[in-house]
């Protein structure tokens, strides 16, 4: 993207900060990475949204967050995927440093709104990664932009209300957002709540939730709720032709291994990925799962139907 495009941008009222120029935050991630902060403004809700830039070789990765989770809850991930793939990530409404919305909004009037930041943006065909919640949001973008998503990546996710339902002492944790605010409260529900490798150590979660910045606010954890209810992909599923990568771990009280099979028989260019872990053990264990993504992402030919689980 040249500077004057978004220079142009910024003038007709997208950005509100533009790269090189004054009030576009510069900031230099734990890894070395140049990264920056830009603000968009979209239906009344003034979106925070992180870019770390790629050499632009291939299509740049969109990351859509689990509830209640801010862009930082993603840095693990960033940190561990090739420093060549351009990865863009926001804060969902409500969340993080995102405005809450006055009204309530469904996952296909978010995918809409999705599609609008990233043309604002300057970007055109794209990857997308859904993380638990981000999940639904990432199918119903595939579906919605089958042209303009290239390839699907969905992790610790499900279908939404035709699925198998978690543990119900997990799901009953999820209701409030009280362990992104609460760092002794995470620590005493992660084992039970995330499993895999917070099992043995429960006091990471502080660490993982970034319990220090941008908690968001209790009206955009309830519309995120709102967002999935009566919610399900189950119907259109088998129309997302792209190829699809879907990562889940094999110990997740949240989202079951049953609904990676769901998936996996719906979607009809996926490959399943089942690894040792629970439902964040895609940060946890990033180092890991990166470069599963990164061949996928790489990998030039779509899997066959049906292609086995590994």
């Amino acid at each position: 993207m040249s500077s004057t495009t978004d220079r142009d941008r910024a003038r007709r009222g997208g950005l509100s900060a533009v790269p090189g120029e004054e009030g576009a935050p510069t900031v230099i991630d734990d890894d070395g990475t140049i990264g920056y902060f830009r603000r968009v403004h979209l239906y009344g809700v003034e979106f925070r949204v992180h870019v770390r830039p790629g050499t632009g070789a291939r299509p740049p990765l969109v990351l859509c967050n689990g509830i209640g989770a801010n862009i930082e809850v993603l840095d693990p991930l960033v940190e561990a995927l090739p420093k060549d793939l351009e990865i863009i990530r926001f804060d969902a409404p409500g969340t993080g440093s995102s405005s809450t919305p006055p009204y309530m909004y469904r996952f296909s009037g978010l995918a809409h709104t999705l599609g609008l930041l990233l043309t604002d943006l300057g970007y055109d065909r794209v990857d997308v990664l859904g993380f638990s919640w981000g999940g639904a949001l990432a199918q119903q973008f595939a579906a919605q932009n089958p042209r303009r998503c290239r390839r699907l990546i969905l992790a610790a996710t499900g279908t939404g209300m035709i699925s198998v339902p978690g543990r119900i002492g997990a799901l009953s944790r999820m209701l409030t957002p009280r362990r992104y605010r609460d760092p002794a409260y995470a620590a005493s529900i992660a084992d039970r709540l995330y499993g895999g490798s917070l099992r043995g150590a429960p006091e990471r979660a502080a660490e993982i939730l970034g319990h220090d910045s941008h908690p968001g606010t209790s009206r955009g954890y309830l519309l995120q709720l709102l967002a999935g209810a009566g919610w399900t992909s189950v119907p259109w599923l088998p129309l997302i032709r792209q190829p699809s990568l879907l990562l889940f771990g094999d110990d997740d009280p949240i989202i079951p291994l049953a609904n990676a099979r769901i998936l996996h028989t719906l979607l009809p260019h996926s490959t399943l990925h089942i690894f040792s872990g629970g439902h964040l053990d895609l940060l946890v264990k990033a180092p890991q799962l990166a470069p599963v993504i990164d061949r996928f992402l790489s990998h030039t030919e779509a899997p066959a139907p049906g292609s086995p689980s590994r």
